[in-house]
């Protein structure tokens, strides 16, 4: 008898390349995907725990699939599972709770996996690949709890990434996402006890995979600003056309004060230093990252503080976070937490900042040949939608792309126009599928 199997991710980019890792190798045993409407044998919930509200969402997830899926066995894993795993236990139909990422390989041989995959072969519906080389983060800032339930750092073998890399590109996927918990230190265990010159960086990975043959780009997911290091620059610049230039710097605040007691590890002036050495080493380079409005003691000079350091570097995306407590950091537990009205306003008031920043950034690509990931057809039918290698929105014509709607999943190179609804026009035009 076939079993079905429906998969469910919450959180992060690691989270859906793990959820892919169990999925495909529970497919090569025998059992297949249930189609939405059918009843799924089998449920793997991959939870996420960074705030209470994804607590809440791992926990009415699984309790849906018990509702929908009379029967079903369900397993839980992921941060929130690795947090409360009694707590996640007594949810209906669960049957088994990982706490450790790394026992999925165990996982996978209990329900019949014979040949355990050492990696994914794509994502499903996705034109990009998620690619996770690293796990565990060992920082300690105050408002974080991800070190508590993924402290264990370590990175694959480069060999190993290499060969995944290899699979995703045969199979035709042509932007490969480097993801990890805390992706700059890629690398570091293999370092230890080792002389600087001999040492593995990220900046060793992205090069070795950017000489890979193939059409195709890479990009990296997050990064901290020091690691934003001149050998990871010069690495973007070696390979223009095949590393994007666009680096997520997690900022989280532009105040020193708050950058303090986020017990982060630079100032506003080193940060600021690192994306003036991107931006005078590329050509107008994506400088994306996340801010976190209305922490504890917050006040009103320093989320100005934070305003002017985003307009100094000009970002060209801002995620913005109002700060949620979460249950068991230090942060949660600080004085001077600021009423949830003033951090909508605050959040309001650095999103309009936000879009006249991605406004700006966008007329500077204006005339410029920009490499395009070709990705769906627009509700008119009239063009095709992408993102760009700068992480921009772009619609270009269907008429002018030559393959048609036979090019969606590949690189195409355009000409950035007219900026309409923030999304980057094609120059009216046609053009090729290569530079």
């Amino acid at each position: 008898m076939t079993l079905g199997i429906k998969t469910v991710t919450l959180g992060c980019k690691v989270n859906q390349y793990e959820t892919e890792y169990v999925r495909e190798g529970l497919l090569s045993a025998g059992y297949i995907d249930a189609k939405e409407d059918d009843s799924a044998d089998l449920c793997i919930v991959n939870t996420c725990t960074v705030t209470q509200t994804g607590d809440s969402k791992s926990r009415q997830v699984i309790r849906q699939l018990a509702r929908r899926n009379p029967g079903t066995r369900i397993v839980v894993m992921g941060c929130y599972a690795t947090r409360a795993p009694e707590e996640v236990a007594q949810l209906p139909g669960v049957v088994e709770v990982v706490t450790d990422k790394r026992e999925l390989p165990d996982l996978l041989g209990r329900h019949g996996v014979v040949d355990i995959p050492t990696g994914v072969s794509g994502l499903a519906q996705r034109h990009r690949a998620y690619l996770k080389v690293q796990d565990g983060c060992l920082l300690k800032c105050s408002f974080c709890i991800i070190p508590q339930v993924r402290p264990q750092m370590y990175s694959r073998e480069l060999k190993e990434i290499r060969a995944e890399a290899e699979r995703l590109i045969d199979r035709g996927f042509r932007e490969l996402v480097l993801t990890g918990i805390h992706l700059g230190h890629y690398g570091v265990d293999f370092n230890r006890g080792k002389p600087k010159s001999e040492w593995t960086r990220l900046s060793s990975l992205v090069r070795e995979l950017a000489q890979l043959p193939g059409d195709f780009r890479i990009r990296l997911s997050s990064i901290e600003a020091t690691e934003v290091t001149r050998e990871l620059i010069d690495v973007f610049s070696e390979f223009p056309d095949r590393v994007c230039p666009h680096m997520h710097i997690s900022m989280q605040s532009g105040s020193d004060t708050v950058l303090r007691r986020m017990r982060r590890r630079w100032g506003s002036e080193r940060f600021i230093d690192r994306c003036r050495m991107l931006q005078s080493a590329l050509d107008v380079p994506a400088i994306t990252t996340d801010i976190i409005v209305g922490f504890p003691g917050e006040t009103e000079e320093e989320f100005l503080e934070t305003c002017a350091a985003a307009r100094d570097v000009g970002f060209s995306k801002i995620h913005i976070f109002p700060f949620s407590g979460r249950r068991g950091t230090p942060a949660a537990k600080m004085s001077g937490q600021i009423p949830p009205q003033e951090k909508q306003r605050r959040r309001l008031y650095l999103a309009d900042i936000e879009k006249d920043l991605a406004a700006s950034y966008f007329q500077q690509l204006q005339g410029k040949k920009i490499q395009v990931l070709l990705e769906s057809i627009s509700e008119n039918r009239k063009e095709i939608l992408g993102t760009a290698c700068r992480y921009a929105p772009v619609a270009v014509p269907r008429k002018n792309v030559a393959a048609g709607d036979d090019a969606l999943g590949e690189l195409q190179w355009v000409e950035a126009g007219d900026v309409v609804d923030g999304r980057i026009l094609a120059a009216c035009h046609p053009v090729s599928l290569r530079r």
